[in-house]
């Protein structure tokens, strides 16, 4: 009789413990779908700063990328110059071609030509911390996109402030979309390059949405450096097909960059642009990446970034710094991009460039036509 009970009562838990999971599954998938709906509608108007100094004048600002090959980088770059333009500042750019020897010696360069502004465009704080402390000692204003993985001030080293949307909100938006579409059984491969602390923390924040989501697993996460992935990525997709086969629902990565070279492989294994794996991307939509979605070719989504605005934002915090005032704490709102509403907020020129008069307000601000 006891042993019977003991059985009965443990049934139950077994019960009470596989509906648990059920419902932590569901509820999952349920949150994943909100969120997907949430940041992928429209986005509303003008939400950053209308007030702040006045412009600057004579200023010099130099852009350098961290690899011009990166879409992201290069959108943002554009952005600064056109804001530069329109304040009346002399604007640089310089190529760190991908390499760290590569974007300490365009560093030192815009050091050596005295600009009252650096933008480290895609640069790792940590990576160059020594050029960025040189920089600050000698009076430039060193402002970051994408340099570390948060927004504002830098903690330890003298940066202004730090261009990026919310990178857990970002990995967040990525990760839910297989959640949703797949029903809670995602098997994904994550993409990241641990060169870039943003990298990282975008690749771990989407590992974790993965697992919390009912059945899915994280098949791999793969480290492999942006700057290589057109020798590495075609190699890389065929082993990866070999090793997982049809587990492999998902491809996440920390920047459409990846994806640029994985089509030929899966093609060749006789794999079409609209089967799994589904490719999606936290950051930072460039142009072939929104190709690739309206096409409905080798890509379903990316949360892309307003690069052209926030190239405007850079410019701002600079003049901000210039003038001797704080940063303004704008931080600009992620932005998922599906096959469904490619065509708003700037994807007809493939790029994210919300149309709410961001151009307008900065000039405002600045005082300038």
């Amino acid at each position: 009789m006891r042993i019977t009970r003991k059985l009965q009562f443990a049934a139950a838990l077994c019960a009470v413990s596989a509906l648990g999971i059920a419902s932590a599954s569901a509820d999952a998938v349920s949150d994943a779908k909100e969120f997907v709906t949430k940041l992928s509608t429209p986005n509303a108007p003008w939400s950053g700063p209308t007030t702040g100094p006045k412009a600057q004048t004579g200023k010099t600002i130099i852009y350098v990328s961290t690899d011009q090959r990166n879409g992201g980088a290069r959108g943002a770059g554009e952005g600064v110059k056109a804001a530069a333009e329109r304040i009346g500042w002399t604007f640089k750019e310089s190529d760190g071609q991908g390499s760290v020897a590569g974007r300490a010696t365009a560093l030192n360069q815009a050091i050596a030509s005295k600009p009252d502004v650096i933008v480290l465009g895609g640069i790792d704080a940590t990576e160059q911390a020594a050029v960025i402390e040189d920089a600050a000692k000698q009076g430039i204003v060193v402002v970051g996109w994408h340099a570390y993985g948060k927004s504002g001030p830098h903690d330890t080293l003298p940066i202004f402030t730090n261009i990026t949307t919310d990178p857990l909100e970002v990995a967040r938006a990525a990760a839910s979309v297989p959640c949703a579409e797949l029903n809670g059984k995602v098997g994904a491969v994550i993409f990241t390059d641990s060169t870039y602390e943003i990298a990282v923390k975008k690749s771990n924040a989407m590992a974790e949405v993965i697992k919390a989501c009912g059945e899915s697993k994280v098949l791999e996460i793969v480290d492999t450096p942006l700057a290589d992935a057109s020798n590495r990525m075609p190699q890389l997709t065929t082993s990866l097909l070999q090793r997982y086969g049809a587990d492999w629902t998902t491809s996440l990565s920390i920047n459409d960059l990846t994806f640029d070279f994985m089509a030929p492989s899966l093609a060749a294994a006789g794999i079409n642009g609209t089967s799994n794996p589904l490719a999606i991307s936290a950051g930072d939509g460039s142009e072939v990446a929104f190709q690739r979605i309206r096409s409905g070719e080798y890509q379903a989504a990316t949360v892309a970034e307003p690069l052209i605005l926030q190239g405007w934002q850079i410019v701002d915090e600079a003049n901000r710094a210039l003038a001797g005032e704080k940063e303004s704490g704008f931080v600009a709102p992620s932005h998922l991009f599906l096959q469904s509403n490619i065509e708003y907020d700037g994807g007809p020129k493939n790029i994210y460039d919300p149309g709410n008069g961001y151009a307008d307000a900065y000039a405002k601000i600045w005082g300038v036509n």
